[in-house]
């Protein structure tokens, strides 16, 4: 096995499960990774995922053991792999939270940068460490790091493959938050469930919107949030949620399903 679900109330935890190889990535951990959050997608109970790392280390990247003599083909093979791991994270209409518990490289770095939260021990770090043997970044890391961190630090990040501290990056706007080590995992699995009772319909059509910013021009992003705001305002969750602050009481939301 080179990953561990668990499930949780209304939310899975799923783990990277190579700690010998600092869960460094596989093909076959990245098309089990693929397969977990379609079973959790496809789960009525599960409004949530959390990610996160077994041992000391979150993922340490491709697996250099797995690619050495690869042929250039291969490895473009290799990435359609990773790439559909990626594209299911973002397309995801759950909330995914990301539990960086130490070292972030490469293509591991960019994997917990395609989750919508995350979070990172104090004593973990990101690396984009793919210059230090003569590639360039993958898994989203040339499109998430101009936008999150701006196109000066993303170059610096990229070419130089120096190790960012967990805070700052969180400084830096590249994560949610750098929390103290042992608070990690209680602050991770709060929030995955604070989440996981919320209004999830309208936390996957956020999710939509952001993704389309990027790209879309500001008139037709106004379009587009009024066809996903309307298709919003036909949820339960809406109706609900409209109800409970006429009434003065915490909404009770039933999730992303009519």
């Amino acid at each position: 096995m080179t990953i561990l679900v668990q499930s949780h109330a209304f939310y899975r935890l799923i783990t990277l499960d190579r700690p010998e190889r600092l869960n460094a990535l596989t093909v076959e951990m990245a098309d089990a990774l693929v397969a977990a959050l379609a079973e959790a997608e496809a789960d009525p109970t599960c409004r949530a995922v959390l990610l996160t790392g077994a041992g000391r280390g979150f993922c340490a990247g491709q697996d250099l053991t797995a690619i050495a003599g690869m042929a250039p083909a291969e490895i473009g093979d290799l990435l359609d792999h990773y790439n559909k791991l990626i594209r299911k994270l973002r397309a995801l209409p759950l909330p995914v939270v990301c539990a960086v518990n130490g070292i972030a490289a490469g293509a591991g770095a960019n994997l917990a940068l395609a989750c919508d939260i995350v979070l990172a021990a104090r004593s973990a770090s990101f690396v984009q460490a793919f210059t230090r043997i003569g590639l360039i970044p993958d898994c989203g890391g040339t499109w998430c790091l101009p936008r999150l961190v701006g196109p000066a630090r993303a170059r610096a990040l990229a070419m130089l493959a120096e190790p960012l501290p967990a805070a700052t990056a969180a400084e830096w706007g590249m994560i949610w938050q750098a929390v103290d080590d042992d608070r990690l995992m209680p602050e991770a699995h709060a929030l995955a469930a604070r989440l996981a009772g919320g209004a999830t319909a309208g936390l996957g059509l956020t999710k939509r919107a952001l993704d389309a910013s990027e790209a879309n021009e500001f008139d037709r992003q106004l379009d587009l949030e009024r066809d996903l705001q309307a298709e919003a305002a036909g949820t339960q969750d809406h109706a609900e949620g409209v109800r409970a602050f006429l009434e003065k009481r915490p909404p009770v939301f039933t999730g992303r399903r009519l």
